[in-house]
């Protein structure tokens, strides 16, 4: 399960609507892939469609698919938002990552 805080929601319907997607229809795609300076690193998009074996949550009205090699490494994320001059954007708050690094766009398990 992948939780979305109530500013990463606000955010999310923010840029959805700006680059023609719908936070009702459209989906919220995350997923993780090789590199980064810990290891693994986040992938955050857009999607209108689900592709075959995705898993589906919806959290605060939002709907993320998480392709399946990426769902283990996701469960228990929650994906928040801190915006302002020291704000970092989209930050995963993942139970699973024994290191990040300063950016917080990289992990390891």
């Amino acid at each position: 399960m992948i939780k979305v805080s109530e500013e990463a929601k606000k955010k999310i319907s923010a840029l959805m609507s700006e680059e023609g997607f719908s936070v009702e229809a459209d989906y919220v795609r995350v997923g993780v892939k090789s590199g980064g300076c810990s290891g693994l690193s986040y992938e955050l998009k857009f999607d209108k469609a689900q592709s075959e074996g995705d898993k589906l949550f919806e959290d605060n009205n939002v709907k993320i698919v998480v392709d399946k090699r990426s769902v283990l490494y996701l469960a228990g994320t929650i994906l928040e938002y801190s915006g302002g001059l020291n704000g970092k954007g989209f930050v995963f708050n993942n139970p699973n990552a024994q290191r990040t690094c300063g950016c917080g766009e990289s992990f390891s398990l």
